[in-house]
């Protein structure tokens, strides 16, 4: 495996899956989050347009690239969740969103493509990078869920507080968004840096085989109209 992909574990700080959802019955998983289930509950409950992610309609990707002198050496790479839980209540403001570090995916050939990114990696390299990115940096056996808390945007932007490792930090994110009786969408691309997280970028030979500060997040979210079961 390369150098870079060893910093792989880091590109999921914004993006922070559950297993598949079928929008009946969407958990929320991870600590704090079932008092925010517990609220869509009620609200839906009270008549309210409550909306449950659908995640074969979702996507979360994100983009690390190489650099340093040496970057020719390195490859860039893509880490991907299919598997979002969680909800959307416009009339609250909000919504609240889940995934598992264990149900990320690393190097999907159509992801790459997308990304610009023309290496085909193996299946040993593949794996090799998803065990680094699930090992000690982010220690996903102890901290399995990220979660992301959104307040719906009145001006084109998402304010989100994203949870990972225990720590909770808070942006605002481009998006477009868009609500109708049976759906809410949410979309867009956001350029942040391992820096605001505190994490230095991984580097060897002094910088000169590094993988950049600067990563890509793009996401597509989908949620459904959704009735709490009787």
């Amino acid at each position: 495996m390369n150098a870079p992909g060893r910093l792989l574990p880091l590109l999921v700080l914004l993006t922070a899956c559950g297993q598949p959802l079928a929008p009946q019955v969407p958990p929320l998983p991870g600590p704090g989050v079932p008092a925010a289930a517990d609220a869509y509950r009620s609200a839906a409950v009270a008549g309210a347009a409550v909306y449950a992610v659908d995640p074969n309609a979702s996507l979360l990707a994100v983009t690390v690239r190489r650099g340093g002198l040496m970057a020719r050496l390195g490859h860039d790479h893509v880490v991907a969740s299919h598997a979002l839980t969680g909800y959307a209540a416009p009339a609250m403001g909000r919504a609240d969103v889940s995934f598992r570090l264990d149900q990320l995916t690393v190097d999907e050939p159509p992801l790459l493509r997308d990304a610009g990114i023309d290496t085909s990696p193996s299946p040993e390299a593949v794996e090799g990078t998803r065990k680094n990115m699930l090992g000690p940096v982010l220690d996903a056996q102890r901290y399995p869920v990220v979660t992301l808390h959104a307040e719906l945007p009145t001006d084109g932007r998402l304010r989100v507080a994203v949870t990972l490792h225990g720590t909770t930090r808070r942006m605002d994110l481009p998006a477009t968004v868009r609500v109708d009786e049976k759906q809410v969408s949410a979309s867009g691309t956001a350029h942040l840096k391992q820096t605001d997280f505190g994490i230095t970028p991984f580097s060897v030979g002094a910088g000169l085989l590094a993988v950049q500060d600067e990563l890509e997040v793009r996401f597509d979210i989908v949620a459904r109209r959704w009735s709490p079961p009787s």
